[in-house]
């Protein structure tokens, strides 16, 4: 399936950072903002953007130190979503549906708490918030990387909070929301997804059996998914 064209924008992000946001789709549509993994960037999304454009304005962002964004060397997910916030400021989004996949799911649990006048809908691919684990960071590659290094550190110190901080947060989420877990092949603990969907208001729980990355390895399971659970919205 061929993508609508592409416009680019570059936003000013929190503390001056530039984010790179890629637009497609009919600005008549209801709009969707997708948010990547960590060491992914926008074009992770081509499949979804491509096979969801023709019903939503899609939004696919390179979140900061990734893509084409800027890399600042600081990363945290709080400074993550401001610069998601400052995106849908400059662009004049609202009652958008929101999709983040790890990484970019702690971000969307954060922006749908932080702008739940903003945020009409919340699907989170198989990320909880951070939680205690033992995880060891992995070596950096050699040769040049599409992201900044130093975000992966940065990142996993948030990952591996034992404090477990923002699950208090949860019950805060007004919004609708679709968790898709990647089920026993994911090295996320599916259990947690059972338990923030047990959390969030108004929340159902999807099980995809194909690993952490669902919307890359079965992305027409994953955009069926989607589309059956945002059937009739908007109303």
């Amino acid at each position: 399936m061929e993508m609508d064209p592409v416009k680019v924008h570059t936003v000013t992000g929190a503390s001056g950072v530039p984010i790179s946001v890629y637009e497609t789709g009919d600005p008549g549509s209801p709009a969707m903002v997708l948010l990547h993994a960590l060491g992914e960037n926008a074009a992770d999304w081509s499949t979804v953007a491509a096979a969801l454009c023709p019903d939503f304005h899609v939004f696919s962002l390179d979140l900061r130190g990734h893509g084409n964004s800027g890399r600042s060397g600081q990363y945290t997910f709080e400074l993550m979503r401001d610069d998601v916030a400052a995106v849908m400021d400059a662009l004049d989004l609202h009652d958008i549906a929101l999709v983040g996949h790890s990484m970019g799911g702690v971000v969307a649990y954060l922006l749908a708490q932080a702008q739940p006048g903003r945020i009409a809908r919340l699907i989170v691919e198989d990320a909880p918030p951070p939680y205690p684990r033992d995880r060891a960071l992995p070596e950096r590659p050699e040769g040049g990387l599409s992201f900044d290094w130093a975000a992966v550190p940065a990142i996993a110190g948030q990952i591996n909070d034992p404090s477990r901080r923002w699950w208090a947060y949860l019950p805060d989420i007004t919004v609708p929301t679709l968790l898709i877990g990647g089920g026993a092949s994911s090295h996320i603990p599916q259990g947690l997804l059972e338990e923030v969907a047990t959390l969030i208001p108004d929340c159902a729980l999807v099980t995809l059996n194909v690993g952490h990355n669902i919307h890359r390895i079965a992305p027409a399971e994953f955009i069926q998914a989607v589309l059956t659970w945002l059937d009739g919205w908007p109303a």
